[in-house]
């Protein structure tokens, strides 16, 4: 045992890693498949894939619970009189030249092994099973970090359920396994957990970032630099999404520039008031060097699709509302959204169970236009793995085409963005069914399934007390949530 036992596990697991190398090589004893052995090593490759996946969750595990021990004894060698801070240094040191880390590097990676260890058991339990990647890990312990003991087992609990769930606890989160969620993707959804239970207000948190708004400037190489603004979310998402909608507008076959340039081409004319969206540096005479005549984007109105609760529109909680593309926002946000008229707040009834879409107002007769906001509100975003677009940016497609027999219903419709869309009618990428409630997954050209990510609804928040004058929603005849918020419109217009 001891090191022996270390030394002779290392091994071999590179005398496995030694055939796997082999077999990806093609050199293996046998083939993959007799039969086509091209498309047998490409599906053994994949399993290597998934394989390796797993292995590394397992070693991220193994090495955080191996820095913590190494932590713990060091700590206890160096006795009482050396004193904490600079032990700590000491250790982050040692760790970061085992790993070949630079300081901040290893007091991050020595930061999340003690959460992980400490105050996030299932985390560590999945790690070690290989169901959770080493950049999960770090979500969890990013997003709990600023949470009480409770907190985070509660936002632990929710993405990574115990075997036997408390029944006062919230559902689970739906879709999409966790671990097979990509990282970036996970936080999002990590983080609207985080903002709806904080035990601080949102409404506190939100005053105090506002308070600190501002512009930054970074230099980089090359000639470049960063330009960038911290803003409420609301500006920040409408601006996003007014930029992508100019670059869509500017997109045409005589068109060479990629969606990034554009955007930063409108993004350069808006706030240096040019009126040349066709970007490149500016020489003496403020005209540009690489543009030519240059071509102004057409008119366009910036849209933010926001969902609120009736209840906290209407004052009596302070539960936060829905962003699309961001995530969770103060009410007061929307309250502000809605009183200022604007034109892109889409009504959307929420099913008081659940949180889960009920009912598109009343005053949308155009079916396309009431199936496309309800579209929006099942997915959230392009419904395919790992993708970001907002459903802003989204295309409605028929998953079953219509000269096939597909119907224009929302079980039938899926909303990939301009680029999934196009994967999906010129590779062997299919979407999978949808329901009414549930984004439709996907199935790869070998056949491999992958459930897509789906939104987390819960509940509205009740006001704690009757509100003079207020209604018994659960028995009213009409739509109480209508009424409500037809009243709430008209006293602010």
């Amino acid at each position: 045992m001891g090191k022996a036992a270390v030394v002779r596990a290392f091994e071999e697991i590179r005398a496995a890693l030694a055939v796997l190398q082999a077999e990806v090589d093609g050199e293996g004893s046998l083939p993959f498949s007799d039969i086509d052995p091209l498309a047998g090593l490409a599906d053994g490759c994949l399993d290597i894939l998934a394989g390796a996946r797993e292995v590394e969750a397992r070693v991220a595990g193994l090495k955080a619970k191996a820095a913590v021990g190494y932590a713990e004894a060091a700590h206890a060698v160096a006795g009482p009189d050396v004193p904490v801070v600079a032990q700590e240094m000491a250790v982050a040191a040692e760790i970061g030249c085992v790993l070949a880390l630079g300081p901040r590097a290893a007091a991050s990676f020595l930061a999340t092994s003690h959460a992980l260890t400490s105050s996030l058991p299932r985390t560590l339990e999945a790690l070690q099973s290989g169901t959770l990647s080493w950049q999960h890990a770090i979500v969890l312990a990013d997003e709990t970090a600023s949470l009480d003991a409770a907190g985070a087992a509660a936002l632990e609990a929710h993405f990574l359920p115990p075997d036997t769930p408390d029944p006062d606890a919230l559902p689970p989160a739906r879709g999409c396994p966790v671990g097979e969620l990509p990282a970036h993707r996970f936080r999002v959804k990590a983080r609207t957990w985080r903002e709806r239970h904080h035990a601080e207000s949102m409404e506190k948190r939100h005053a105090r970032g506002v308070a600190e708004r501002r512009v930054e400037f970074r230099a980089d190489r090359d000639g470049m630099a960063w330009l960038g603004a911290y803003l409420p979310a609301d500006q920040a998402q409408a601006g996003w999404n007014r930029l992508t909608v100019a670059a869509r507008g500017l997109q045409g076959p005589a068109e060479d520039r990629t969606m990034p340039q554009l955007r930063a081409d409108n993004f350069t004319a808006a706030i240096l008031g040019s009126g040349d969206t066709r970007g490149g540096s500016t020489s003496g005479s403020g005209t540009s060097a690489a543009s030519g005549t240059g071509h102004q984007p057409p008119s366009v109105r910036a849209e933010v699709l926001v969902t609120v609760p009736v209840f906290a529109l209407m004052g009596l909680t302070d539960e936060p509302a829905m962003l699309d593309g961001y995530g969770p926002v103060p009410a007061s946000m929307a309250r502000r959204l809605v009183a200022d008229g604007a034109a892109s707040f889409y009504r959307v009834l929420v099913d008081p169970r659940d949180g889960a879409p009920l009912e598109i107002g009343r005053k949308s007769y155009r079916v396309p236009r009431a199936m496309r906001a309800w579209l929006r509100m099942r997915d959230g975003k392009c419904p395919f793995p790992g993708c970001s677009n907002t459903s802003l940016d989204t295309e409605a497609d028929h998953l079953l085409a219509w000269h096939h027999g597909g119907t224009t219903g929302i079980s039938n419709l899926g909303q990939p963005c301009p680029k999934h869309h196009r994967l999906r009618h010129t590779t062997g990428w299919k979407p999978t069914p949808a329901s009414t409630n549930e984004p439709p997954g996907w199935t790869s050209p070998t056949g491999r399934h992958y459930t897509s990510e789906h939104q987390d609804w819960e509940p509205p928040r009740w006001p704690e007390r009757p509100q003079p004058g207020s209604i018994d929603i659960v028995h009213h005849g009409t739509s109480p949530w209508e009424d409500a918020l037809e009243k709430f419109l008209h006293a602010h217009a």
